[in-house]
């Protein structure tokens, strides 16, 4: 069955909405808990979401084997509400990205997030083989993930657009505004740009500014209600709102994140559980919360319940 959007239909989706990164139920002995995960995709589903990622970061995509990806990626694509797009992973070597890649292809998703390779840096040209042999492999829309080993030139970029069709989107995770200003100069409206950077919201301000249209949103998992008022007051410029909101909320959330290595997605899980929709524990090597942190946290939650928006 052919994707329910073809490449630039699914581009034109991501990019008028909000986008997350569901996390991946496991239970107490840290197996893939597809029951939770399924039900979980439905509730996420049933709001006004432009795409949901599967497997990703804050999905854990790093702990999972490349069968369990398989699974998760399958019970999104069944599970998801439709008309909401789901995004599987792509990463490791170039070899496993491609048959993460067709095996996406096959399970129903609507594209692919093309994760940097693993553990070993790259050229510019390297990098471009990477992209291009993924590319090739799938008729599945692309959006390469900016981040760490893999930082991409305007001109390489240019050169995989021009190359390949399904290649629409790049998702910055370095934070440098003068690349992204230089990226988006060159490839216009090609590419639909994606904020990814940890707790998005800190930046969705001024990447707007540059053309950066959604983010990925990990507050959405447990706070959905809060993420999407914080995402329409971006998209309207409405700067008094969303500085209370970032004062009020993300920032008190982002300094719980920042006590330790890992917790960027422990949070999130910790967040599931105050709010009464547990997805279970991290795999190692990510570490829970401990007591006082989840403490914290719930006067967040409270917190952000009490606004009035």
């Amino acid at each position: 069955m052919p994707p329910a959007f073809t490449p630039t239909e699914l581009a034109e989706k991501l990019g008028s909405g909000l986008l997350s990164f569901p996390v991946t139920h496991f239970t107490d002995d840290l197996a893939f808990d597809e029951p939770a995960y399924r039900e979980n995709i439905v509730r996420l589903g049933k709001y006004d979401v432009a795409g949901l990622f599967a497997a990703g970061g804050t999905g854990e995509f790093f702990s999972l084997t490349p069968a369990e990806v398989g699974r998760v990626v399958r019970a999104a694509a069944e599970s998801a509400p439709t008309g909401t797009p789901i995004l599987a992973p792509a990463g490791y070597g170039t070899a496993q990205a491609v048959e993460m890649a067709r095996d996406a292809e096959a399970a129903g998703a609507d594209g692919l997030l093309l994760f940097p390779p693993y553990l070993t840096e790259s050229s510019a040209e390297g990098l471009k083989g990477h992209v291009r042999a993924v590319c090739e492999a799938t008729s599945l829309a692309i959006v390469v993930y900016g981040r760490a080993n893999a930082v991409y030139t305007p001109e390489i970029l240019a050169e995989l657009a021009d190359a390949h069709p399904n290649l629409v989107g790049y998702k910055d995770g370095v934070g440098d505004l003068e690349a992204i200003t230089r990226i988006h100069s060159r490839l216009g409206d090609r590419l639909m740009y994606i904020g990814g950077l940890p707790t998005a919201e800190t930046f969705a301000l001024p990447y707007l500014e540059l053309g950066v249209t959604t983010y990925s949103s990990a507050l959405f998992n447990f706070l959905p209600e809060f993420a999407l008022t914080f995402y329409r007051a971006v998209r309207a410029e409405d700067r008094p709102t969303v500085r209370r909101l970032l004062d009020e909320v993300v920032l008190p959330y982002t300094a719980i994140r920042d006590r330790k290595a890992g917790y960027a997605v422990s949070v999130v899980k910790a967040g599931m559980i105050l709010v009464g929709h547990p997805a279970g524990p991290v795999r190692p090597p990510l570490t829970d919360l401990e007591d006082v942190e989840r403490d914290l946290l719930m006067d967040i939650v409270e917190k952000s319940r009490s606004i009035t928006l």
